[in-house]
């Protein structure tokens, strides 16, 4: 008699494992709970507000390296006009000092002696700061700090803008 108890006692093992199983086959419900929602959230925004300050910074790091190369090409193009005047190419006016009278002339450039047209700037650039081809100008008779043009001729090139420089200089004292 003492056989069938315990074949009872197996059994009923059995049954127990058999149960326990199915509970750990059993497959979880998908999907998030709100607190995982709330946290996620949280971290992509946290995320978002750190990468916008420096999208902006690099925003204005490029419109900086666009006004260096802008100016660089202006002023590129009146040392070699001014040099070119002084080789006797073409013909200036005498209060010039060598220097042209308007940027445009850069762009249309000007008759040489042997009648060819000789160019020094393809087109007035954009200021990047302003978005305009309006360009502060100096002549050699202007004040250095002045910001109006007398109008004889340009000695030098700078933007309009009244922004201040990621280096905290003035962009129109570049």
């Amino acid at each position: 008699m003492v056989q069938p108890v315990h074949g009872k006692i197996k059994a009923m093992k059995v049954v127990n494992l058999s149960i326990y199983r199915r509970e750990l086959s059993a497959k979880p419900e998908g999907g998030f709970t709100l607190m995982e929602l709330i946290i996620a959230a949280t971290i992509m925004s946290i995320l978002t507000m750190m990468v916008l300050p420096m999208a902006r910074l690099t925003i204005q790091r490029q419109k900086e390296k666009e006004l260096r190369h802008a100016l660089w090409q202006m002023r590129d193009a009146i040392d070699n006009y001014k040099q070119a005047s002084e080789r006797g190419a073409f013909q200036i006016k005498a209060d010039s000092g060598g220097y042209p009278p308007d940027l445009e002339t850069l762009v249309k450039g000007v008759e040489a002696q042997g009648g060819q047209k000789m160019r020094f700037l393809r087109s007035i650039p954009i200021d990047p700061m302003t978005r305009s081809k309006e360009w502060g100008l100096r002549s050699m008779q202007d004040d250095p700090d002045s910001d109006s043009w007398g109008g004889q001729s340009v000695f030098d090139v700078y933007t309009k803008s009244e922004g201040t420089g990621l280096d905290g200089t003035k962009y129109k004292d570049w």
